[in-house]
């Protein structure tokens, strides 16, 4: 393993992802995110292993220091790396950072957490029994589930948010004109089939709308087609959005409906569809491995 001076961890970047239920149980601090990832606090973890809180800490601090090493050593990073490794988790920090009442959070996800616990139970030079045990119990049930029936957690209904706003009601458009939501639910339909959590923090019909205005603008499709025009969109009750209900919409001329329809499937799904779920990635389970195999969905199909 290179050698390296002491760093400061760095900061991870804090992501628009809440906690959704967390608990103390037995004394071990754990819950789950917005997007359904369980997880152990750093006291949590530590309870569980066995270990000291500054031991975690120091297994933490390892991994950013030793993350691009591509020579590795037979000790507990080497471990933690290749498993993690094999099991697609390759992020830079062993914890996601989120905000809860303005405080910081770190959330180890229980991929992590079942690394450094097997580790602790099987791998170090002197396994302790707690971490033995509670490497059984959990492997036996399934760290996932361990802590969604501690806390008595049920994941939600995947497709409500994206039900509530499908809706003609809401998603008007003036006679004659098309608004960019109601052309792209088979974009969302497969987000949610990927398993990403389509909320009001992930509406992929912003980033497609700003793409075509830039594509209308630069192409002078005014000329062509005619005007855009305004139009109200409501945001369903749930969404903190429909606060300030209603919203400014751009319709768009259905005489352009063709040319949006080409531009979405050939141009912004192959070239621009792949930026935006990158930037999704922390709310996926498999993380930036999971974010580029979704963005190459839509990528031009070969003959063989």
């Amino acid at each position: 393993m290179k050698s390296k001076g002491l760093q400061a961890t760095p900061q991870q970047i804090k992501l628009d992802l809440g906690v959704e239920v967390q608990g103390d149980v037995n004394g071990i601090e754990m819950g789950v995110l917005e997007n359904g990832i369980p997880f152990f606090t750093q006291r949590g973890l530590a309870l569980v292993t066995g270990a000291s809180r500054s031991a975690i800490q120091e297994i933490t601090q390892e991994w950013v220091e030793h993350f691009d090493d591509v020579v590795m050593s037979k000790d507990r990073i080497s471990f933690i790396r290749e498993y993690l490794f094999g099991r697609g988790y390759t992020d830079r920090s062993l914890f996601i950072e989120t905000v809860r009442d303005g405080s910081p959070h770190y959330a180890y996800p229980d991929v992590v957490c079942m690394a450094i616990l097997e580790y602790y139970a099987f791998e170090t030079r002197s396994p302790n029994k707690q971490a033995t045990d509670n490497y059984r119990s959990f492997a036996a049930l399934g760290l996932r589930r361990f802590i969604y029936e501690s806390l008595n957690y049920s994941p939600g209904d995947k497709w409500q948010f994206h039900h509530e706003r499908v809706s003609i009601l809401n998603n008007a458009a003036p006679l004659g004109y098309f608004i960019i939501f109601n052309e792209i639910t088979g974009l969302i339909v497969d987000l949610i089939n990927a398993d990403l959590t389509v909320n009001h923090k992930t509406i992929p019909d912003i980033s497609v709308g700003l793409m075509w205005a830039k594509h209308w603008k630069e192409f002078n499709y005014s000329s062509i087609f005619g005007e855009r025009v305004s139009c109200q969109h409501h945001y369903p009750a749930r969404y903190p959005q429909s606060k300030s209900n209603p919203q400014d919409a751009s319709a768009y001329p259905n005489g352009a409906l063709a040319e949006f329809r080409r531009w979405f499937r050939y141009d912004y799904l192959v070239t621009k569809f792949p930026e935006y779920i990158l930037k999704k990635a922390p709310q996926l389970t498999g993380g930036k491995a999971e974010a580029l195999q979704i963005g190459a969905m839509y990528a031009p199909k070969s003959l063989k």
